[in-house]
């Protein structure tokens, strides 16, 4: 089950997913809307959300735990992979969705852009905005275990999504003894090069020895030029060879032909296709593997 895409990514933390066994986290009554500030000790101010319908907060919590827990935490307030949402002017000036979905639809900066329906992205914003903005201490839900799942519907699920690529027995034998955290476990199988704090999708801190994405550049010639991935976009691809000497090719539409092997591909293909009960349950039978 090697490899938000990243794009799940659109990711993506406190990294754990609770999210469906818990709701928004309880609050003291709302603050009058006013000034936006304050620090974490909770003196600032901030506008609150009118109520959304309950179903869409319910769909928007199960879009959210699967799409933007990972890099954004479960209580949203950001974590080792992503922002803080509660706190980001994009989202307090959001109202339904509509200025959400420009970023998660098309993508911004690190953040990649998601196939999701607008439909769904307006549930999703009526999940984040079921939070109570404010300080720290108001804000923060930090569960006390995300240990809820059914470890033998764990090892089913294992057997069906990733034990083509991998083994209880081999590369994961005692792989609970090696990463004791839950947390750092259940966001190294959902994205194992993300969970590091070395920045935002960085794999320096990732407690997982994922090897770097490589690519291959072949010219018109014939040679071939293959390396690590440094940059790609439309118009130049970089790599770095053998011997650790950048190379840059100028791009064309299809030309050189560019072929990225990402050792990821295969997590981010599966990421879209957990249910919540599917990443609990995987979590749980995992942290059995001592």
């Amino acid at each position: 089950m090697i490899a938000a895409p990243y794009a799940k990514i659109l990711l993506l933390l406190s990294i754990a997913l609770p999210v469906a066994a818990q709701g928004p986290p309880q609050a003291p009554p709302a603050a009058p809307a006013g000034r936006r500030g304050g620090g974490g000790g909770g003196g600032g101010v901030f506008p609150q959300h009118t109520p959304s319908d309950p179903a869409a907060v319910e769909r928007g919590k199960a879009l959210y735990g699967v799409h933007c827990n990972f890099c954004h935490g479960s209580d949203a307030r950001g974590g080792e992979g992503g922002p803080n949402l509660l706190r980001s002017e994009l989202v307090l000036n959001d109202k339904s969705g509509e200025a959400i979905a420009m970023v998660v639809q098309n993508g911004k900066g690190e953040m990649p852009k998601l196939n999701l329906s607008s439909e769904q992205v307006s549930d999703i914003a009526a999940y984040i905005h079921s939070f109570r903005v404010g300080g720290y201490d108001v804000s923060r839900m930090i569960p006390p275990s995300i240990l809820v799942g059914d470890a033998g519907a764990g090892e089913a699920t294992f057997k069906t999504k990733c034990a083509s690529c991998h083994s209880p027995t081999g590369d994961l034998k005692g792989i609970a003894s090696k990463i004791t955290d839950p947390k750092l476990l259940q966001n190294g199988f959902l994205m194992p090069g993300g969970g590091g704090r070395g920045g935002r999708g960085g794999r320096g801190g990732s407690p997982f020895n994922v090897p770097p994405t490589t690519v291959t550049v072949t010219l018109a010639s014939g040679e071939k030029a293959t390396g690590r991935l440094v940059r790609i976009d439309d118009f130049v691809v970089t790599l770095t060879d053998s011997d650790n000497a950048q190379r840059t090719f100028r791009r064309d539409g299809d030309v050189p032909k560019v072929e990225i092997h990402d050792p990821l591909q295969p997590h981010k293909a599966l990421l879209p296709t957990y249910t919540d009960k599917q990443i609990h349950d995987l979590t749980s039978y995992l942290v059995t593997l001592k």
